[in-house]
């Protein structure tokens, strides 16, 4: 993608590529997934199921419908915004306040593709509660190190 800039000292206009997705953004989402793949892999692992490397298409397919919930109604909470995630406890308490508002989306994801279709009172709090921290604790940290870097 470009753009095009007009220099008032050349009659042509000199093409610049347009800006992409910020860092930030990337950064953010990158490691939501990771928070998303680390749930899956801890769950699978406390239920005797394969969760090692060579299980990664598995652990990858358990976390699909809660990253799926979580990326589909996050951005709309603000959890990519810069103006409502600076600082660490900006950033905790809109990660909060958007897994709250993604989990029963992704509850009902989880639910469209399990084999009983059923996903027990227990497990939901259990997604709710993990996820919680899993984000929380990654999206802390980013602050905190975004912090840091803009000293």
């Amino acid at each position: 993608m470009t753009t095009e800039v007009s220099n008032a000292s050349s009659p042509a206009p000199v093409v610049q590529p347009k800006k992409g997705i910020p860092w930030r953004i990337v950064a953010l989402a990158a490691g939501d997934a990771a928070s998303f793949l680390l749930f899956a892999a801890v769950g699978r692992r406390t239920h005797d199921e394969a969760s090692g490397l060579s299980a990664l298409l598995q652990i990858a397919e358990t976390a699909l419908p809660f990253a799926l919930g979580w990326f589909a109604i996050s951005p709309f909470a603000g959890a990519f915004r810069r103006g409502k995630t600076t600082g660490p406890w900006r950033m905790l308490a809109r990660t909060e306040l958007a897994w709250l508002l993604a989990w029963p989306v992704a509850l009902a994801l989880r639910w469209a593709i399990a084999p009983d279709h059923t996903v027990p009172f227990s497990f939901a709090l259990v997604i709710l509660l993990a996820n919680a921290v899993f984000l929380g604790l990654w999206r802390t940290a980013f602050a905190l190190i975004e912090r840091w870097r803009n000293r």
